[in-house]
């Protein structure tokens, strides 16, 4: 089941092994069955603490449980975790076996005494990259409560409870057989959900803090260039983000970031936050800003109002809150958004295993998912507003070669359609012909290109056209002591590598502003 390398790697980790624990296994005759009965033999035989039993009666199968000896565990996984979520299976055994998991004291307490019964099935694929950071928490908060139960359900593998379900967008989290939630959320965002009252103690604490020489709104790629250059010169630091890595998180595959062959969105977020932490950099996470309050006189201080009700102040500010995907903004997006209209095609894109789908968009992103659409699903339409495919070539030869794609170029969408609150199909109307034109579908994928998180800074700092933030040659906005870097800002080329560029100057343009600055009293 594993081959030579990755039997070595799991050996070496379940080494740290220091708790004796069982899996129970539950089988039935599907071919699955024997492919993870295989895997858990392979794990038993790597450690003398770890038991294998193989007559559990659980009604999802194939499925295991971990439990470990003496304790009232409950944490199951009906999967066979290997792909995206092989690193969660890991994890999982290691924190069953006592190994600590690398979590704040503060988090494991709150998890800890989270009171209620707490009942989590978390539904994701193998190849969604978004979904191991909800499948760990969720494990990890299973392992330390015992009134908090888990279980990860692989929708390619129970597609029959997926389709009652109706889920259509993956991660998707239910809590006590109710919808909690869907999409990437860390451990500390889930316990956040559940904790009523963490918001108004993390606000107190955050408007408790000291100013900052330099506060950096946004943990992307400009952010923590930004931070790095600025705790460089050893001056008061902080990040205030809302997720660390920003839009990176959601790229499936980094091949032109100068000295980095290739890497994956959320391994390129955790290095960057690790480079960070590396200096001595406050890094205040799951943190929205919700409006910036000018310094009263030249020189004071600025300051960032956050969603939870905290403050934050500091004599400049770097705003680097980058940008989301752009919506089609026609009727029946946001009512079908997860039932059907979804934005990740590597997430999503096995929950729609032979059947009919679209893509919106031809450019590289929106080609590039036609053709991965294409090895899953029964039939990709692709839908371009313009007169041809604005990606590569090699891209769009490769996608027209393909039998079960259909291109329509030429072609504005006008409305998703729907009924008993799922999608059904896509309308567009030809803009030669005008012609009104349906396909029926069961998905579509919008690919369109980004949108810039600035809307709460309309009226106070100076915008385009497009929302973006203008900035000068240093990164300078239109306020005093303001600054900006990234996808944000008016610079062209929205690009990983020149984000972090644009960070790194924004901090060396705000450092030198604050040099010529009056000491603070």
């Amino acid at each position: 089941m594993l081959d030579s390398h990755l039997k070595t790697q799991l050996h070496a980790y379940l080494e740290r092994v220091t708790l004796p624990f069982e899996i129970e296994v539950s089988l039935d005759q599907r071919p699955e069955s024997a492919e993870l009965l295989s895997l858990l033999q392979d794990i038993a035989s790597m450690s003398d603490k770890i038991t294998l039993k193989t007559d559990g009666r659980d009604a999802r199968r194939p499925s295991f449980s971990l439990n470990r000896t003496g304790s009232d565990m409950k944490l199951r996984f009906a999967a066979i975790p290997l792909g995206h979520e092989f690193t969660s299976l890991v994890l999982a055994l290691l924190w069953v076996g006592g190994h600590p998991p690398k979590v704040s004291d503060e988090t494991i307490a709150q998890i800890k005494s989270l009171d209620g019964e707490f009942s989590f099935e978390v539904y994701m694929s193998l190849s969604c990259h978004n979904c191991p950071d909800v499948v760990q928490a969720l494990s990890l908060m299973a392992v330390l409560n015992p009134k908090i139960k888990t279980v990860v359900v692989d929708g390619g593998l129970f597609q029959a409870e997926v389709n009652e379900r109706e889920i259509m967008a993956v991660p998707s989290i239910y809590l006590n057989g109710k919808e909690f939630a869907s999409g990437k959320m860390s451990v500390e965002e889930i316990v956040a959900k559940l904790d009523t009252g963490a918001a108004a103690r993390d606000a107190a604490k955050l408007s408790e803090k000291a100013p900052f020489d330099m506060l950096i709104v946004g943990g992307g790629p400009a952010g923590a260039a930004a931070a790095v250059y600025a705790a460089r010169k050893g001056i008061r630091t902080g990040i205030a983000a809302e997720r660390f890595g920003g839009q990176v998180n959601d790229t499936m595959t980094i091949e032109n970031y100068v000295s980095v062959l290739e890497t994956d969105g959320p391994k390129f977020a955790a290095a960057l936050e690790a480079h960070v932490k590396e200096y001595e950099v406050e890094i205040m996470n799951l943190q929205r800003a919700e409006a910036l309050i000018p310094a009263a006189t030249p020189g004071g201080l600025v300051e960032i109002k956050l969603a939870n009700g905290g403050a934050l102040k500091a004599r400049t500010v770097i705003l680097s809150t980058g940008a989301r995907w752009r919506h089609v903004g026609v009727p029946g997006e946001q009512e079908y958004k997860n039932k059907g209209v979804a934005y990740c095609p590597h997430c999503d894109g096995p929950l729609f295993k032979g059947k009919r789908v679209a893509v919106i968009g031809g450019g590289n992103s929106g080609v590039e998912a036609a053709i991965d659409l294409a090895g899953i699903v029964a039939h990709v339409t692709l839908v371009e507003f313009g007169d041809a495919l604005r990606a590569d070539a090699v891209l769009v030869n490769k996608l027209k070669s393909l039998p079960n794609v259909t291109i329509h170029v030429n072609a504005q969408t006008t409305e998703f359609t729907g009924a008993a609150g799922k999608l059904n199909g896509l309308s567009y109307t030809d803009r030669v012909s005008g012609e009104a034109r349906h396909v029926e579908l069961e998905g579509v994928f919008v690919q369109i290109g980004l949108v810039p998180n600035t809307e709460w800074l309309k009226g106070v700092v100076e915008l385009s056209k497009q929302g973006e933030i203008i900035v000068d040659a240093k990164g300078q906005t239109s306020l005093p002591g303001v600054f900006a870097a990234g996808d944000a800002t008016t610079v062209p080329f929205k690009q990983i590598i020149i984000a972090t560029g644009d960070g790194a100057k924004a901090a060396l343009g705000a450092f030198d502003y604050m040099m010529r600055l009056p000491a603070l009293a």
